[in-house]
């Protein structure tokens, strides 16, 4: 039996400001091919970290992104680190 490949993954991190934090993260789900999005502080704090999967869909979606919203109303920069399959 032949062994697996390990899905290969690439990381990319943008700097954003509060307010355009939540649509940042829509776009990046939007996109398909994200697993994972950690939202980091200017300082470089994880302040959330989410898996995304293949069968997200808006009712799944909605809490996460209301907390979104929640972190983009307290921090002003932040940075989103995604983690995408290759």
């Amino acid at each position: 039996m032949p062994a697996k490949k390990a899905a290969s993954q690439k990381k990319e991190t943008y700097k954003v400001e509060g307010e355009k934090l939540i649509a940042k993260v829509k776009e990046l789900v939007r996109e398909g091919n994200v697993r994972k999005i950690i939202i980091k502080d200017k300082n470089n704090k994880t302040v959330m970290e989410f898996p995304l999967t293949l069968g997200v869909v808006g009712t799944v979606l909605a809490p996460i992104l209301a907390a979104v919203g929640a972190i983009a109303a307290l921090i002003g920069e932040c940075s989103i680190t995604v983690e995408r399959r290759t």
